[in-house]
């Protein structure tokens, strides 16, 4: 992994020579099923996505070993992937049959399992990018043979596995509990939301300024709205490339924004205030999705064009200032009650919801005082705010972790995490002991067998 002095004892070889033989396998004919009904695990490609298997996805006959090029492999062989999954490498707990896309790669003696399969994993991206072909990439066997192996002694790699071993597992560790916060976050706010929408938020600030607790009022959106209407897409080809209005479709509402850098569509400024009027859209309008799924899809409209349109899957919501305020009733509608509400009388064919317009005019929406809906929105942000810090701290401390592994791995197979083993037990690598023997030791072990890649029908 290294271009950089390897230690003495060290040598550095090719793959090939620190193999006995590779054993690849086969698929039984899927024109007989009972092939595919009986007790032998068959394992392809659908089950590299564990380092150790105590099961396959597909289990297969006696009559199907015999009667396909499939091989048998002994529990405990490294399992290579050479078609798709590049780069992967499993051990089963048991003996297992294999696909033409898999191969076992059988170890001498004096290679130690456990290091050789963290040498592989840190070749991943390597042999992913030797791969070829255009929609599913392969690697040829001579390729993976003559991948480049920093060797050490056979006791020195025991330590390294070893030390591979603790290390990793303590970055997965940290890595998993990294990967939960992300959905802690999503709960938490959902749960202000939730506290927002029902008042719970703001409890504290009604007591402190003397406002009762039953102050709030429950209004129809069109009786707080001067307008809820859904859009249209007007006829004959209305899209322009030379047009000036933007036209959303909900693909452009992503994560509870309006995001149309995507597919961005324009219609004239004529088919906008003819065909279009009824769905002329402003800056501070709340959008709401009707047509899915899924439902639930809501957005502000930002100052980014002065003016907007949309399509009839999409409804626009444009407060009474008087009464509401535009991100007042975005977090309400955000916060989803509206929507599970009305989704017990919605209509629609097989596959697909859909909320009426009417029923968007009569939704139900909490209406607390203006002053209380500015304390519920700035509270709400604030708290936003602090999880997307949070949010923004887990990423750079995941990329970090990520970085890490790569960075144990190197050393590894530098010899650097061994340093002062080797100082301190020099007759363990030193003489016979040597990699520079071992690898003589394995020739000799290779030529005694003479490499022979026999078959292994039966365990």
């Amino acid at each position: 992994m290294s271009s950089g002095k390897l230690p003495e004892e060290w040598v550095k070889s090719e793959l090939d020579n620190v193999l006995l033989t590779i054993i690849g396998g086969g698929t039984p004919s899927k024109a007989i099923p009972e092939y595919y009904q009986g007790d032998i695990p068959w394992m392809s490609v659908k089950d590299m996505n564990k380092h150790a298997l105590t099961d396959t996805v597909d289990h297969i006959t006696h009559d199907a070993v015999e009667n396909s090029s499939t091989n048998i492999i002994p529990a405990g062989t490294p399992i290579i992937a050479t078609r798709m999954s590049l780069g992967k490498i499993v051990t089963a707990s048991f003996d297992s049959a294999i696909n033409q896309d898999l191969k076992a790669l059988f170890l001498s003696s004096r290679v130690d399992r456990n290091f050789f399969i963290h040498w592989y994993r840190s070749q991943a991206q390597l042999i992913e990018s030797l791969g070829t072909g255009t929609t599913v990439k392969g690697i040829r066997l001579e390729v993976l043979k003559a991948l480049s192996i920093n060797l050490p002694p056979l006791a020195e790699q025991k330590v390294l596995a070893e030390k591979l071993d603790t290390l990793l597992a303590q970055v997965d560790s940290t890595k998993a509990r990294l990967e939960q916060i992300p959905q802690i976050l999503k709960r938490f706010r959902q749960a202000v939301l939730t506290m927002a929408v029902r008042g719970d938020l703001t409890k504290n600030w009604r007591d402190k300024n003397n406002i009762l607790a039953n102050s709030w009022a429950n209004q129809k959106a069109s009786d707080i709205c001067t307008k809820v209407q859904s859009g249209s897409t007007p006829t004959d080809n209305p899209f322009e490339q030379n047009g000036k209005i933007p036209f959303l479709k909900v693909y452009n509402i992503v994560n509870q924004k309006i995001d149309f850098d995507y597919k961005p569509q324009f219609i004239t400024d004529e088919v906008h205030r003819s065909k279009s009027k009824r769905s002329i859209a402003f800056p501070d309008d709340v959008l709401m999705n009707i047509v899915g799924p899924p439902l639930g899809k809501i957005a502000i409209l930002t100052d980014q064009y002065p003016e907007w349109n949309l399509n009839q899957a999409i409804t626009l919501f444009r407060v009474e200032k008087e009464k509401m305020l535009s991100k007042f009733l975005y977090y309400v509608l955000c916060e989803g009650k509206l929507v599970r509400d009305v989704m017990h009388d919605t209509k629609g064919i097989v596959g697909q919801i859909n909320i009426s317009l009417t029923q968007c005019r009569e939704a139900v929406i909490p209406c607390p005082s203006l002053s209380e809906q500015q304390e519920i929105v700035r509270r709400v942000e604030q708290l936003f705010a602090y999880a997307d810090t949070i949010e923004k701290q887990v990423n750079n401390a995941l990329a970090r972790v990520n970085n890490l592994t790569q960075s144990i791995q190197a050393k590894a197979f530098r010899g650097e995490l061994s340093a002062q083993w080797r100082a301190e037990n020099p007759d363990l690598i030193s003489g016979e002991n040597s990699a520079a023997a071992l690898l003589e030791k394995i020739k000799a072990e290779r030529a005694a067998s003479g490499s022979k890649k026999s078959s292994r029908k039966k365990a």
